[in-house]
């Protein structure tokens, strides 16, 4: 597993850009998807979150809904294994 992983996030076309994205460049794929239950807080069944690969490089993109307006910025996502790695790098 990859230890920094670029996260994007959408209002809610997560999914159409995955979809997107792994259909222009080679060596892509869509790894996996989470969807909101009946629970919320979007629409039951759509993309809550995913995790998708370009040429090997593994991206994450998330429907964060329209509270947070998109930007061109990305967030970086840590993998850590352990607290005490949390608590370095924090």
């Amino acid at each position: 597993m990859q230890k920094i992983t670029p996260f994007l996030w959408f209002n809610d076309a997560a999914e159409e850009a995955m979809r997107f994205y792994t259909s222009i460049f080679k060596n892509s794929k869509i790894i996996g998807v989470s969807r909101y239950g009946d629970a919320g807080p979007g629409p039951a069944g759509s993309v809550m979150s995913g995790t998708f690969e370009l040429d090997g490089q593994v991206f994450m993109a998330l429907n964060g809904g329209p509270v947070y307006h998109f930007t061109p910025a990305i967030s970086l996502f840590v993998n850590c294994e352990t607290q005490a790695e949390v608590d370095e790098l924090w």
